[in-house]
């Protein structure tokens, strides 16, 4: 199994005495000891849709997710989000991905606020979700793992999901249900059965933006192709309610001035686009 340490938010191995900590706390700089974060193509972004730009090649080779159901899947508290680490190979081809190269589904994480007005990371014309789910895929083709794709060109490839409150999200249950048992940092939980599939919002999936970006976590490395969801999933209030109950801390340890510990408000702020293009596979 690769090495989840750098992408996944747990924290890094040590390089010399002690690995650099990280958080979303106001006046965290994560330029500071990430270089990459200060990059000219970092993510998230807000997505103006009238300057999105229609692509039609986007659908020459239709986006083929081919996901298995994954049997005993690992769900982990990194102290920063919650992540769903996938055994069974899955794997994305087509739309915008380079013809022939497969992109390996590595794990699924969550981003989501403390308050129903804000919480996904990306921003639609300055409308912030509840909630926004990653699909982190690496490029199998070009390298052996994801540590070495990260920061590669074509090397990662996330698919991006708003996520709305209303009815109950089934094939979420299975991850919600496990929270509580999970509640402090560094705790994991297996679960017998997760299906990717049940995360993708239509079978034609022909309704999403592009763009190149980056990480939204440190390292922040870019070369990251961006893949959103025009249509949001949807959980339920008491769903989300379960999210916002989980801790940043280990069970029993002394929190930081000014901390209540609560996991939540885990995005990081939008970016600037620079001279990025955003391109729309729908008009």
């Amino acid at each position: 199994m690769a090495d989840r340490s750098l992408i996944e938010g747990a924290e890094p191995r040590p390089r010399r005495e002690e690995a650099p900590e990280w958080g979303y706390e106001e006046g965290v700089e994560w330029g500071l000891i990430f270089p990459d974060a200060n990059g000219e193509y970092q993510s998230p972004i807000n997505l103006n849709s009238r300057e999105a730009k229609y692509d039609p090649s986007l659908l020459e080779v239709r986006l083929s997710p081919n996901y298995v159901v994954c049997r005993d899947c690992e769900v982990i508290n990194d102290g920063h989000s919650i992540q769903i680490a996938l055994k069974s190979k899955s794997v994305l081809i087509g739309g915008p991905l380079p013809r022939g190269h497969e992109f390996e589904l590595h794990d699924v994480r969550f981003h989501w606020g403390r308050e129903n007005q804000r919480g996904s990371e990306h921003t639609v014309n300055f409308k912030a979700f509840p909630m926004e789910l990653h699909l982190m895929h690496w490029n199998s083709t070009l390298y052996s793992s994801i540590d070495e794709a990260v920061g590669k060109k074509h090397g990662i490839a996330i698919i991006a999901l708003f996520v709305q409150i209303g009815k109950e999200h089934v094939g979420l249950k299975a991850v919600t249900e496990i929270l509580q048992d999970i509640q402090y940092k560094g705790k994991s939980k297996t679960i017998p059965c997760f299906n990717p599939n049940s995360l993708l919002p239509d079978p034609l999936l022909r309704d999403y933006w592009v763009y190149e970006g980056s990480l939204t976590i440190p390292p922040c490395s870019e070369g990251v192709t961006w893949i959103l969801f025009r249509y949001p999933l949807t959980v339920s209030q008491v769903q989300i309610e379960e999210f916002r109950r989980l801790r940043t801390h280990v069970k029993g340890a002394e929190l930081l001035e000014g901390s209540d510990g609560i996991l939540g408000d885990n995005f990081r702020p939008t970016q600037p686009l620079s001279d990025r293009v955003i391109r729309a596979a729908f008009q």
